[in-house]
């Protein structure tokens, strides 16, 4: 299967205010004004070659992703809404950067130096991608940087009963080569635990075109970590060889998703982390996933600094929310491809630690790489 970019490469060297970049891209911004309502929040456009993203200050939220086709004809690729009460209710989540811990804290309790640390509870006895006031409902600073945005958060000490005061930063950037990156970095005031990441879903045919299970998906992983009731990780690793989670070779997301396997009975798909392959020693993003829709000849190739890939694919989605189609989002609507640290981490002295202290900086970075096959 040949891939390809479609819009060339990018020849410029970014710039100082809206409109002064070099054609490769365009940065701008203004109020957000979904259908209804004002909102005292911003909305930041890049557009280079045919490739274009908005990101939206509240969240810090990747809201949405075009790219063209085999045939150049552009859509829009991720599950979001401009209706003001999707985007502060049931589709808070869409795009948003989450934190200040990604993903599930079993207990809703960590110990870090021998003191323990209560945290907000999201129920059952879990903490969720941060708590109930995460970083998905907070306003973010923005300012232009060449060829994107730059979004700022702190994240004071007992923040949701996270210790130590935190400066995060979540950059932006795109590429006429059809790359977006997507680049973090932290601070601690006292030792803590970070593990951030975009919530993106995707769907290659384009939002409201319908389900994901026909795409066609890589998993650079052998193992995966097996859940709980909670979705909490339990004993060590296991290998995806002989089993629904085997994503080593391209095959349809719904190949095997209603398998009678016990990790996909209760939640009806999947919603689980992959252990990726080990990743280069000079932070370098390598290839965690591959997403191919064979319909539109759209791809979408992922690249992290993460151990981690939390892939779900939607199963609890009840048609809530609509986007910009009208079309309800039900199960399988698309496709979430979270680079992170693995869930519960905290809890797990085997996992790579998510412990982040003074001194320390925290980095990662994830490429969202578009292209078309032939």
């Amino acid at each position: 299967m040949a891939m390809h970019r479609a819009g060339g490469q990018d020849t410029g060297e970014g710039g100082g205010g809206a409109g002064a970049h070099a054609p490769g891209t365009t940065v701008e911004h203004g109020p957000f004004e979904p259908a209804g309502a004002g909102a005292a929040f911003e909305r930041w456009t890049l557009r280079a070659g045919p490739y274009e993203a908005s990101v939206l200050t509240l969240g810090a939220t990747l809201h949405t992703l075009r790219a063209p086709d085999r045939t150049g004809a552009t859509a829009q690729l991720l599950l979001s809404s401009d209706e003001l009460a999707h985007v502060l209710g049931p589709a808070r989540h869409y795009g948003a950067t989450v934190g200040r811990y990604a993903n599930r804290i079993s207990g809703s309790r960590i110990t870090i130096d021998g003191v323990d640390h209560p945290l907000m509870p999201t129920g059952n006895g879990v903490t969720l991608h941060g708590g109930p006031d995460g970083f998905a409902n907070r306003m973010w600073q923005a300012e232009e940087i060449p060829d994107g945005v730059r979004l700022h958060l702190h994240s004071p000490d007992g923040d949701q009963g996270f210790p130590g005061g935190l400066d995060v930063q979540v950059s932006y950037t795109l590429s006429a080569a059809g790359e977006l990156t997507i680049a973090y970095h932290a601070t601690c005031t006292h030792p803590t635990v970070v593990n951030l990441t975009n919530h993106a879903y995707v769907n290659l045919s384009g939002e409201g075109s319908g389900d994901v299970l026909g795409h066609l998906l890589t998993v650079d992983a052998d193992a995966y970590t097996p859940v709980d009731e909670r979705q909490i990780p339990y004993g060590p690793y296991e290998p995806v060889a002989g089993t629904p989670f085997d994503f080593t070779v391209a095959r349809p997301v719904g190949k095997a998703i209603h398998d009678h396997h016990p990790q996909l009975t209760g939640p009806g798909g999947y919603d689980h982390n992959w252990v990726l392959r080990e990743r280069p020693a000079d932070g370098t993003p390598a290839r965690a996933a591959l997403l191919v829709d064979p319909v539109s000849g759209r791809t979408l190739e992922v690249l992290t600094t993460e151990p981690g890939l939390q892939v779900y694919t939607a199963n609890g989605f009840t048609g809530a929310v609509r986007g910009a189609a009208g079309v309800p989002y039900g199960p399988y609507s698309g496709i979430a491809l979270e680079t992170q640290h693995h869930p519960d981490s905290p809890h797990q002295p085997d996992y790579p630690s998510t412990e982040l202290r003074p001194g320390q900086e925290f980095r990662s970075t994830t490429v969202l790489r578009l292209g078309v096959t032939d």
